[in-house]
């Protein structure tokens, strides 16, 4: 019975009456002008609809989830051909009652029931009406059940990148607040200028990119420097390097979307590392794509996660739920480098 009441409020109980009354009126003005007697038109035409009508919803309400959904189509013939039966009886009987003792004044002479023409014409007729008035209404169904499943896919989709951006949020701070406790064990007068520069990070992150699909590249560069800067003093000795060889002014992106990149350099670009260099790389190809390299010098080999931790997985999760495949995410190392490149399609704010 789920499967009924599904059906039956697919759509709107009005458009029922809007399709059957045009459907009614189309007829009866046709056959009216075809046999230049509209009066029997009318009364032929409500026999008929009075007639379709409950055995299209008998149809599609019942045999169809009793039986078509079930894969039983043997038991569904036979249910149909008896409907299809019930009614030839009902109009026979009507149309000689209510119109004519010919149950057939259309034809060229006079039939009687149960004559095998006048069958075989009922059942077609009643077979049309039911194939063209199924189709209609199983189209709209799964038009409507096509855009619902998609709103459910939108929707997942949303809260997934959400999970997994309110996942990388997290990470980063504790991350800031480690360094920050190191800092306060070595009673370091820094610890004031990391507090400052943290609240300006988690303003952006709480505030400024909330809620929000896209930002200005502009703003996650400045994000990503107020990040290294917190680093520097960590670090004793470290020198990063930031160039931008194209306008990225309209350049809209993801955000938090290179944090993670960054945080994988100064974590394991650092280990052991007495002059951590680093270099980030941002510039917007010919083909379109806005191209970002950072590059970390590494002294041991053995502290290089290839695959990342809980940052970079995040942030290929949200790149494979943004951009699908058509994004480029490469590590490598070079000499004494380690590399990621990260190349994605050009959003502007327009």
């Amino acid at each position: 019975m789920k499967e009924i009441q599904k059906l039956k409020f697919n759509i709107k109980l009005q458009n029922h009456f809007w399709f059957w009354g045009s459907y009614f009126t189309l007829n009866f003005l046709r056959w009216g002008a075809y046999f230049n007697d509209y009066p029997y038109s009318f009364k032929s035409n409500l026999i008929e609809f009075s007639l379709h009508i409950p055995l299209v919803y008998f149809n599609l309400f019942v045999l169809v989830p009793k039986f078509v959904l079930k894969q039983k189509y043997i038991q569904f013939t036979f249910a149909l051909l008896a409907s299809l039966f019930g009614i030839y009886l009902l109009k026979t009987a009507l149309t000689y009652y209510i119109i004519s003792e010919n149950i057939w004044p259309e034809a060229n002479r006079e039939y009687h029931p149960f004559e095998i023409n006048h069958i075989v014409a009922v059942c077609i007729g009643e077979l049309y009406v039911l194939a063209m008035a199924s189709s209609v209404y199983l189209t709209l169904t799964w038009l409507r059940e096509r855009e619902r499943n998609r709103s459910l896919r939108e929707n997942q989709f949303k809260i997934k990148l959400k999970y997994l951006e309110n996942q990388i949020q997290p990470h980063f701070f504790f991350n800031t607040l480690n360094n920050l406790y190191a800092l306060s064990l070595e009673s370091s007068n820094k610890v004031p200028d990391v507090i400052i520069k943290l609240s300006y990070l988690m303003e952006y992150v709480l505030y400024d990119v909330k809620g929000t699909k896209y930002v200005p590249l502009i703003k996650e560069i400045d994000y990503i420097q107020n990040y290294i800067e917190i680093e520097k003093l960590r670090f004793n000795n470290v020198e990063v390097t930031i160039n931008l060889e194209s306008n990225i002014e309209d350049v809209v992106v993801p955000p938090l979307i290179f944090i993670s990149l960054v945080e994988n350099a100064f974590k394991h670009g650092g280990l052991n590392n007495p002059n951590l260099k680093i270099k980030i790389n941002c510039k917007i190809t010919d083909n379109k794509l806005l191209d970002f390299v950072i590059l970390n010098n590494f002294v041991n080999s053995q502290n290089l996660n290839h695959k990342g931790g809980i940052g970079l997985l995040n942030t290929k999760k949200r790149l494979k739920l943004i951009y699908k495949n058509n994004f480029s995410l490469k590590y490598s190392t070079k000499f004494n480098y380690y590399i990621i490149r990260l190349q994605i399609p050009i959003d502007n704010e327009d």
